[in-house]
Order: structure tokens, then C-alpha cells, then sequence
């Protein structure tokens, strides 16, 4: 049985193509390769010069929290540490003031 088991290996390997060949039937992946390109990210406030974050604006700050009414960090909104503490700030402030809400069901 051993000797059954050389023989077709060693005739698979032998009717392969060499790899200079250029076989243009040959599959050389099954799946494609998983390249991922991710956005660059970037702080949208140092882009478009906002100094102040305003708590009263409560309509941009709903873009800065998920639809349960959480903050989105730093990681997923591209925002810098520095305008990141400011935007936590006034969304605190505009919740402290009723303009937006703790916890939310559906928000957005």
C-alpha cells in the first residue's frame, strides 16, 4: 500500500507545472486575499477649525453619541484627545440641561 501511495504522489508532482510555466489554468487561491482598506482617520474639528464645541448645539452633538445616548470614542469618530474631553464635556452639560437624554432607546 506504501508503495501505491509514492507512485501517485510522486506522478502528481510531476505533472504539475514548473512555477516559471505560466499556466493560465492554474488556480493559485481559492478565496482572494482579505486586503482591508480602512479610512484614513482624522479629527473633524482641527479639519474645519472649530475652536468651541457649543452644549446648546444639540443637534451636532447627536452625532458625536450612538443611538442608545452613549459618547462615541476616540477609536470609531477619529477625534483627538483634546476635542474628544471637550465634545464628553458638553454632551454632559447639554444632558445636565435636558437638551439631550441619559439613555436612549432608538435615538437616531
Amino acid at each position: 500500500m506504501s508503495e501505491e501511495t509514492t507512485a501517485t504522489t510522486s506522478e502528481s508532482t510531476s505533472t504539475a507545472p514548473a512555477k516559471g510555466a505560466g499556466s493560465n489554468n492554474e488556480i493559485r487561491y481559492l478565496t482572494p486575499i482579505a486586503i482591508e482598506t480602512k479610512k484614513a482617520k482624522y479629527c473633524r474639528f482641527k479639519k474645519l477649525g472649530i475652536t468651541y464645541i457649543d452644549y446648546k448645539d444639540a443637534d451636532f452633538l447627536l452625532r458625536l453619541v450612538n443611538e442608545q445616548g452613549k459618547i462615541l470614542p476616540r477609536r470609531l469618530t477619529g477625534t483627538s484627545e483634546k476635542y474628544q474631553k471637550r465634545v464628553a464635556q458638553a454632551v454632559k452639560r447639554a444632558r445636565h440641561l435636558a437638551l439631550m437624554p441619559y439613555v436612549a432607546d432608538m435615538l437616531k
